[in-house]
C-alpha cells in the first residue's frame, strides 16, 4: 500500500473520529444544560407551592381564631313566651345590643299553630340570612386582621420549620425531585432565623442555591426568605449521562486503537522497506567477498602463482580477510533475525573476558590501522570469567568498535581504548571508548532504538540501518547485564557494559 493512500485513510478517519467526538461532547453538554434547567424549574415550582401553602395556613389560622367571636356577635337572639292577658310575646336582641319586644293578642289555641308556622318560615329565612352575615363578617374580619396583624407575628410561628420541611418534601416529590436538601429561613438582612443541621451554603456550589420570598405581601422591612440547596444535585444532573458516557469512552478507545494501528502500519511499512534494503545490501555485500575468494582460488590454480611463496601467502591472507568479512556479513543477517524472536537462543559457556577482548582487539587492529588509528587495551580485571554466549559477546564488542570507526573524526587520528576492571557485587565492567564525533544529548536516549540513526552531518560514507546498537543492548540484557553510554559532541563516546561474573 502506498504511503499516500495510508495518509489519506488516516486523515479521513481522523476527521471522522474528531467530528464524532465533537458531536458527542456537544450532545453531553446539551443534556446537562437541559437536565439542569428542568431541575431548576421543578425546584422553583416546588418553592412557590410551599409559600402558597404557608399563606393558606395563615389564612386558616385567622379564620379559626375569629369563628367563635363572629358567631356570638353577628347573629340576633330571640325568645318566645305567653302574656297574662292571653297571646304570645316575642323578645329579641340585635347584634348592636339593642333589645325589642312584640306581642300577638288572641286565643292561644288559635295563635299557636300559626306561630309555629311562622317560626318555621322565620327559621329558614334566618338560616340563609345568618349564613350570609357569618361569611361576610368572617371574611371582613379575617382580612382586616391579616392586613394589620399577620406580618407582626414571628416568622417561626407563621412558617414552622417542621411544616416547611414537610411541604418542601411533599412538593419536591410531586415534581419528581426525590433528592436530599438543606434549607434555612433568613430575614432581609441575611441573618438566619432557623436552618437545618447540615445547612452550609459554602458547599452549595454554582447554580445550586434557590431563594423564595415567604409571604410576598409583607412590607419590605419585614421580608423573609427561604433558601434551599441540594448536596447531590451534580450527581442527579450527571445521572442523565450514564448511557452516554460509556459510548463516549468506547469511541475514545476506538480512536486510540485506530491511532495505534496507523502507527503500527507506518512502522511496519518502514521496517519492511528497511528489511528489503538490508537484504539488497547484504546480497551486494556477499557478492564482493565471494567474488574475491573465487578469484583467489582461480589464481591458486595457476602454476606460476604456486611457485611463488610470497604470492601464495598474499592470496591466503586475502582469502582469510574476505572470509572474515563474509562471516561478519552473515552475522549481520543473524542479528537481523534476532529481532524477530521474543528471546534469543543462547549457547552459554564460561569464557575469560580478558582473553576474548584481547583476541577481538588483535583482529580489529588491522581495520583501525587502515584509517591511521590505534587501539589500546587495559585488561585490569583480576576476576574475568563470565557466563555468556561467545559468538554474541564477540559481536557486541565488534559492533561497538565498528561504530567507533564509522563515526571517527577526520581532523584527529582515531584512538580506541578497551578496558576491563572488577567492580562490587561480583561484576565485571567493560568500557569501549573513542575520540570520535560524539553524540548529542537529545540523541543519547534514542541510540538503542531499532533503526534509529544519529545524524552524521557531513559524513556521507557512513552506511548502516540502525541495528547495531539495538542488537548490542538486546544481547547485553539477554546476558543479564546492562549498558550505558557517555558522550559529548566532538569529545568522543564511551560505552560501559556491566556483566555478572561466573559464580563458582
Amino acid at each position: 500500500m502506498k504511503k499516500s493512500t495510508i495518509w489519506s485513510i488516516t486523515i479521513i478517519m481522523a476527521l471522522t473520529f474528531i467530528g464524532l467526538l465533537y458531536m458527542q461532547v456537544m450532545y453531553m453538554q446539551n443534556m446537562i444544560r437541559m437536565r439542569d434547567d428542568q431541575f431548576s424549574e421543578g425546584v422553583k415550582r416546588s418553592l412557590y407551592a410551599v409559600t402558597t401553602n404557608l399563606e393558606q395556613d395563615e389564612t386558616k389560622h385567622f379564620l379559626e381564631e375569629d369563628v367563635a367571636q363572629i358567631e356570638t356577635s353577628v347573629l340576633p337572639r330571640y325568645s318566645v313566651g305567653g302574656t297574662d292577658q292571653g297571646g304570645i310575646k316575642f323578645s329579641f336582641t340585635t347584634a348592636e345590643g339593642k333589645r325589642g319586644a312584640l306581642t300577638l293578642q288572641g286565643d292561644l289555641n288559635v295563635l299557636t299553630p300559626n306561630v309555629r308556622r311562622l317560626d318555621q318560615h322565620r327559621s329558614a329565612h334566618e338560616i340563609l340570612r345568618d349564613q350570609y352575615l357569618y361569611q361576610k363578617g368572617l371574611l371582613d374580619e379575617v382580612i382586616m386582621r391579616m392586613i394589620s396583624q399577620s406580618s407582626s407575628r414571628p416568622i417561626d410561628e407563621r412558617a414552622d420549620s417542621a411544616k416547611v420541611a414537610t411541604y418542601l418534601r411533599m412538593e419536591l416529590d410531586n415534581n419528581g425531585l426525590d433528592l436530599p436538601f438543606e434549607f434555612a429561613v433568613v430575614n432581609r438582612l441575611g441573618a438566619v432565623v432557623y436552618r437545618t443541621a447540615g445547612y452550609t451554603p459554602e458547599q452549595a456550589g454554582d447554580n445550586n442555591m434557590f431563594v423564595q420570598t415567604l409571604f410576598p405581601n409583607d412590607s419590605k422591612n419585614r421580608m423573609n426568605y427561604l433558601k434551599v440547596y441540594f448536596p447531590t444535585k451534580r450527581d442527579y444532573v450527571l445521572s442523565s449521562l450514564r448511557y452516554v458516557i460509556p459510548s463516549f469512552i468506547l469511541t475514545f478507545i476506538l480512536l486510540v486503537m485506530f491511532t495505534y494501528t496507523i502507527f503500527l502500519t507506518f512502522r511496519q511499512k518502514k521496517l519492511t522497506e528497511m528489511k528489503n534494503d538490508f537484504i539488497n545490501n547484504m546480497t551486494h555485500e556477499f557478492k564482493t567477498p565471494i567474488s574475491t575468494i573465487s578469484l583467489a582460488a582461480q589464481m591458486l590454480n595457476d602454476s606460476s602463482v604456486r611457485k611463488s611463496e610470497k604470492m601464495q601467502e598474499h592470496i591466503s591472507s586475502v582469502i582469510n580477510e574476505e572470509t572474515k568479512r563474509l562471516r561478519f556479513q552473515v552475522e549481520k543477517v543473524l542479528q537481523m533475525s534476532m529481532f524477530e524472536r521474543q528471546r534469543a537462543t543462547l549457547k552459554l559457556q564460561d569464557i575469560d573476558a580478558n582473553v576474548a577482548i584481547a583476541n577481538i582487539a588483535h583482529t580489529f587492529k588491522i581495520k583501525v590501522e587502515k584509517y591511521g588509528g590505534k587501539i589500546a587495551t587495559e585488561l585490569l580485571a583480576e576476576q574475568s570469567m563470565i557466563y555468556v554466549d561467545e559468538m554474541h559477546f564477540t559481536n557486541v564488542i565488534f559492533n561497538l568498535l565498528d561504530n567507533a570507526v564509522k563515526y571517527r573524526r577526520e581532523d584527529v587520528p582515531l584512538m580506541l581504548r578497551v578496558t576491563t576492571r572488577d567492580i562490587s557485587n561480583s561484576r565485571l565492567e567493560i568500557t569501549v571508548a573513542d575520540n570520535g564525533i560524539g553524540i548529542r544529548r537529545e540523541d543519547l536516549k534514542k541510540i538503542f532504538e531499532k533503526f534509529y540513526r544519529v545524524s552524521t552531518g557531513n559524513l556521507h560514507d557512513v552506511k548502516g540501518f540502525g541495528l547495531g546498537l539495538a542488537y548490542v543492548q538486546k544481547m547485553v540484557r539477554e546476558l543479564r547485564g546492562e549498558i550505558t553510554v557517555e558522550s559529548e559532541p566532538s569529545q568522543g563516546t564511551k560505552f560501559i557494559i556491566i556483566l555478572p561474573l561466573t559464580k563458582n
